[in-house]
């Protein structure tokens, strides 16, 4: 599985927006099926909530590529 860093400059970053911003998907449309469809995991759990909080340290899959999320600088 390929792992990419993202990082973010806030205290979390919601899971659909944490899609789009990684690049895993286009549209906030494709995020939401993605994660209803339970294509998702977080943390190595299949996650089905749109609004979950992902906070540095998180680690989320999605078709072969796990996103791992890290603060960013200020």
């Amino acid at each position: 599985m390929k792992t990419e860093k993202i990082a973010i400059h806030t205290g979390f970053i919601k899971l659909d927006q944490l899609l789009k911003f990684a690049g895993a998907v286009e549209t906030g449309g494709q995020a939401k099926d993605a994660i209803q469809s339970g294509e998702v995991s977080v943390n190595g759990e299949r996650c089905e909530m749109r609004g979950k909080k992902i906070r540095p340290g998180d680690r989320v899959a999605l078709d072969g590529v796990e996103i791992e999320v890290v603060a960013g600088e200020n």
